[in-house]
């Protein structure tokens, strides 16, 4: 069932500067979001939640936010969709990544519940080249479940 939502492009510019530029000055760096929500508005258009972002400046020196920090952003009784740039450790190297969420909150409103499902399609198909993906519907099964840990 699709829901005729539109994507605005305030969330593709997102995306597109969350990617990973191997040609930043550490000025370009710090101001590089980390961590991003997104929400339908009312008029059912995906966009960037105002104040839920989050820059690699805002959390020091390093780029190593805690994903267990992020997850806490995410909203009690609503849905959302997110990206968060991983950062991990394989045998070879440090690697960053853009893990793709769906959040459905257990608690959120079939209704949201539904849209938000429906809509997700949209979201992804603007997100070309998304490594990781993760659904949930608690804090705790989120947390659990960070797909790039498991390399």
């Amino acid at each position: 069932m699709a829901s005729h939502v539109a994507v605005s492009d305030g969330v593709v510019k997102v995306f597109n500067d969350m990617k990973v530029h191997k040609s930043l000055t550490p000025e370009e760096v710090k101001k590089r979001k980390k961590a991003a929500l997104f929400c339908l508005s009312e008029d059912k258009n995906i966009i960037l939640e105002e104040g839920k972002e989050v820059l690699v400046g805002d959390v020091g020196q390093t780029v190593d936010f805690p994903y267990t920090t992020f997850v806490k952003m995410l909203p009690d009784k609503d849905c959302h969709y997110a990206l968060y740039s991983a950062t991990y450790q394989t045998k070879e190297s440090k690697k960053e990544d853009l893990v793709f969420i769906f959040w459905a909150s257990g608690s959120a409103p079939l209704k949201n519940k539904m849209i938000y499902a429906s809509s997700k399609d949209a979201i992804k198909k603007k997100l070309t080249g998304i490594k990781y993906e993760s659904q949930a519907d608690c804090y705790k099964a989120l947390k659990d479940a960070a797909p790039w840990q498991k390399n």
